[in-house]
């Protein structure tokens, strides 16, 4: 049955720090009652255990019906671990699990108790469609014998599915998809149109890269705009031709850059203009733009150019941003320099952060392999606890310390050896590289040195599930870019584990990192595919000097004649401190970027909630038709009471919605012109704030002045519908994300571009 009771509390006392995370005592207590009701349980017949399903209240047995029905329908028994990781779900706590812990099923469970609780239906939130897709078809036999019914949406899903899928128990969905129903909902006209009912509860799984590190990314729902032009397309052209050091210089930490004399010459020289004439402002913030695309952005590294369009590659996971864009022009301006069309943006209609999204469920949880190292930002933005549940089998891997090399190429020859050395005598190697470029860079390496490899990055990430499942065979090399959420275990010996025993008289399986990556839960990650349920495995990452996390972030921290060996290996413990340091600051700047972000989404998220609620009144009630009563009581008072309702009700929602757009659009301009105050020595969230609040309040009395004008400016007759006058709404409407701009918005740049030129003209 597992590890004994006391090493669960050994363990538990070393990871639970004080005000880290929670106590488990509480929930290991009921762990004896649960499993003295095994035996009934299982002497009961599949419909006697359903009904027990529909009976059960409380933690004990919602757990011993639930570990029964998981062993009938996926023939797996829940260990004491997974209840518990279960019962902490079910106590509104964030799960950190080891990988291979077995999550998934955990879910359920917890999924099943928070129906029976009272706190249905329940929205399992993935990080994409595949996971969705997989764990419901997956765990359905369990779900049926629990008497509860599971639904999965996915990107392609109709309206007529989603609503069937929503109104289900269970519900599996991608928490981006999840957020456009949501948004789309925000837009209809007839509550029948809706798909997604009220949020209730969800769990969230990989909670740490949905909760943290994609919170503060925004989904929009945006509509065509006529005649819509991008300058930024334009103004990549002129900027093709140059190069770096003659016309432009590249910032150190990689993430600004500036045009020279002779750059801005030829820029001037091309446009014909003084790019910063007042009234070329335009120009100077495309070419600023497209100077950003051109040098900053990589192919392979950043994205990927798949059937001639631009696909962004998610830095966190390694695999293409499904529906994601650049803001500020950049997403212009890279297809502009991969010689494509321009793609619509469109205007934007509405739109909410995840972490806003997910705050709508009154009740949230979550599970993830790494919670423990943003259990802070967990308390501060979401207000949960992190419960560290122990391992069902102490993990055995063995990692090593990092192997830090003075330069690229030492780093990469070393590399490319130990990966031969361990292919030799057949143990398998899982490769965890940093971008597309890197992973294909490498595989054409191994395959000179006579290593054949199997490569997984953003390019195919749709053979994930295939290529994963294999890693663990006998002389398997897997090149991947990142691991994370990637959601298929590792088992030794190939997915038939034909060479199990063998596999692991060699060791298990050996994960090797071809550098730090900017979050150490990354690295965890990549760590913990190997050592599975108490296999055994070995992990080490290799790092050089010259890798961008050290460059970008501890430069100045590496001393200058570091110790070495003749092969380059860094024997230097201050190097050592200083990549750990590198990545501590890593964090740091993304804790500070979420936390900044979130400060300015805080108002935009209450006016939303606001509108929002002001929307389902006119859309449930007759609250506009009364209000026109009383302002045009002569019209209205003549026209059918129906007609009046649905009349009244398409104006006023109309307006409401077009107003929401272009308040929205305001914020925007705003967002972006506030850091001009800086200059001036303003606060800009102050400047922001003294800004977007009025215009919200000037937002209620336009929407009935509008509705009011709109009303005595049409004639109505019995079959008058919304679009035969102006009411016309967008022919075509789409979704996307908003990537993370990692150069500011286009003003930061333009301020920091002028304070380079008044700088150079004083002296």
């Amino acid at each position: 049955m597992g590890v004994s009771q006391r090493f669960k509390s050994k363990f538990r006392r070393f990871l639970q720090r004080p005000g880290s995370t929670v106590d488990l005592a509480p929930l290991e207590k009921l762990l004896p009652a649960i499993e003295a009701r095994e035996a009934e349980l299982t002497a009961l017949d599949d419909a006697e255990l359903t009904a027990a399903a529909g009976a059960a209240a409380g933690y004990e047995e919602i757990c011993a019906v639930g570990r029964e029905a998981a062993r009938r329908g996926l023939d797996q028994r829940p260990y004491d671990v997974q209840l518990l990781g279960a019962m902490s779900l079910l106590s509104g706590k964030v799960a950190e699990m080891a990988t291979g812990e077995g999550k998934t099923l955990t879910a359920t469970v917890a999924a099943y108790g928070h129906v029976r609780l009272g706190n249905g239906p329940v929205h399992v939130l993935t990080i994409n469609d595949y996971l969705a897709r997989r764990d419901a078809q997956w765990m359905e036999p369990v779900y049926t014998l629990l008497g509860l019914t599971v639904g999965w949406v996915n990107e392609a899903s109709t309206p007529q599915e989603r609503r069937d899928a929503y109104a289900c128990d269970v519900t599996y969905v991608s928490v981006s998809e999840a957020g456009f129903d949501y948004l789309r909902d925000q837009l209809v006209t007839d509550v029948e149109d809706r798909v997604q009912p009220a949020l209730t509860t969800a769990i969230v799984d990989e909670a740490d890269s949905i909760m943290i590190d994609e919170a503060r990314v925004p989904m929009v729902l945006a509509g065509a705009v006529p005649g819509e032009q991008d300058p930024v397309h334009a103004a990549a052209a002129l900027v093709r031709g140059l190069r770096k050091g003659k016309h432009y210089t590249v910032a150190e930490d990689g993430r600004s850059v500036a045009f020279t004399s002779a750059g801005l010459a030829a820029m001037e020289a091309k446009l014909g203009i003084d790019l910063y004439d007042e009234e070329h402002v335009a120009q100077l913030s495309a070419v600023n733009v497209a100077l950003h695309a051109h040098a900053l952005l990589h192919r392979d590294v950043d994205y990927i150019v798949r059937d001639g369009s631009v696909e962004l590659v998610d830095e966190m996971r390694g695999r293409v941003a499904q529906r994601r864009r650049w803001p500020d022009g950049l997403q212009a301006a890279v297809e502009a320099k991969e010689g494509l069309d321009a793609t619509a943006e469109g205007e934007v209609l509405g739109t909410i952060a995840m972490q806003a999204y997910i705050a709508l469920y009154p009740k949230v949880c979550g599970m993830t392999a790494t919670a423990v190292l943003v259990g802070d930002q967990l308390r501060e933005f979401f207000d949960l606890e992190v419960a560290v549940i122990p391992p069902n089998t102490p993990c055995i891997r063995e990692d090593e310390p990092d192997r830090i090399y003075a330069t690229r190429a030492e780093k990469d020859e070393a590399l490319i050896d130990e990966i031969q050395r361990w292919h030799a005598k057949g143990r398998p190697v899982l490769v965890g590289t940093l971008d597309v470029k890197e992973s294909e860079g490498l595989a054409a390496g191994l395959n000179a040195a006579g290593v054949p490899c199997v490569v997984l990055n953003a390019k195919n990430d749709d053979e994930e599930a295939a290529i994963i499942a294999e890693a663990g065979a006998y002389g398997a090399v897997t090149v991947s870019t990142q691991m994370a959420g990637r959601g298929v275990d590792i088992r030794l010996g190939g997915s038939d584990q034909t060479d199990q025993e063998r596999v692991a008289e060699l060791g298990g399986l050996y994960v090797i990192g071809s550098g730090r990556h900017d979050s150490r839960r990354v690295d965890d990650q990549l760590r913990g595919r190997a050592g599975r349920q108490g296999d055994p495995g070995g992990s080490v990452f290799f790092v050089s000097l010259e890798d961008d996390l050290v460059v970008r972030h501890a430069a100045d921290s590496v001393p200058a004649s570091p110790r070495m060996n003749a092969d380059g290996l860094v024997t230097d413990e201050q190097v050592d401190y200083a990549v750990e340091h590198a990545q501590r600051v890593a964090e740091g700047v993304n804790h500070e970027i979420h936390r900044n972000t979130w400060r300015y989404s805080v108002v935009i998220e209450q006016q939303r909630k606001a509108l929002a609620a002001r929307r389902e009144r006119l859309l449930t009630s007759d609250v506009a038709a009364v209000m026109l009563l009383e302002k045009e009581p002569e019209k209205a008072g003549e026209m059918d009471e129906d007609l009046l309702a649905r009349a009244a009700r398409s104006i006023a929602l109309y307006h409401l919605d077009r107003l929401w757009a272009e308040h929205l659009a305001e914020l925007s301009e705003v967002r972006e012109g506030v850091h001009l105050r800086a200059l001036g020595r303003l606060d800009p969230l102050d400047e922001f704030h003294r800004a977007a609040v009025p215009a919200f309040n000037d937002l209620i009395p336009e929407i009935e002045a509008r509705t009011i004008a709109t009303f005595t400016e049409t004639e109505f007759d019995e079959d008058w519908q919304p679009d035969d006058g102006t009411l016309v709404r967008p022919t075509a409407t789409w979704t996307y994300l908003v990537h993370d701009n990692p150069f500011g918005s286009e003003l930061d740049r333009l301020i920091a571009s002028i304070g380079r030129r008044l700088s150079g003209a004083s002296r």
